[in-house]
């Protein structure tokens, strides 16, 4: 799908399910990470996530194009249009758009380091490698020996 083909797909979903005519653009944004889209106040142009499309199809497309146009419409309004105020939960609801964006953060596993006291032979975990001869047992402040990487 081609920019002007989303256009057009706002366009439609906006004059659909809100009965107003959507007048500004809407592009595909490739940096956005984590979120569907995003309403911009200073031009009100709209920018989708093409990873929405690509990974989960045209409904869930037009679930975030719902969400967006919620945004769009109550700004043009003079409404309140943020996330948490009662008139976009209403609209977003009657409208049937999305309120959570389809893509999840990708999580990176952390690898842990492991540490055992020479003395009392206590073990700690820790995500930064620590200096052996500066650090000692919280316990015993015997000598700390680095044993491996643990992945988590």
């Amino acid at each position: 799908m081609t920019d002007s083909e989303l256009n057009e797909l706002v366009k439609k979903v906006s004059q659909e399910y809100f009965g107003k005519p959507f007048v500004h653009q809407a592009y595909f944004n490739n940096r956005l990470k984590t979120t569907g889209g995003r309403f911009h106040l200073k031009d009100r142009n709209i920018d989708i996530n093409p990873k929405v499309y690509q990974q989960f199809g045209e409904e869930a497309l037009v679930g975030v194009i719902k969400h967006e146009l919620c945004h769009y419409h109550l700004y043009n309004d003079g409404f309140p249009a943020q996330h948490r105020d009662r008139n976009f939960k209403v609209l977003l609801k009657q409208v049937g758009g999305s309120r959570y964006s389809p893509i999840q953060r990708q999580r990176r596993k952390k690898n842990y380091h492991l540490y055992q006291c020479t003395k009392c032979q206590t073990e700690y975990y820790r995500v930064r490698k620590i200096n052996t001869k500066r650090f000692v047992c919280g316990k015993c402040h015997g000598k700390l020996e680095y044993l491996r990487d643990v992945s988590a």
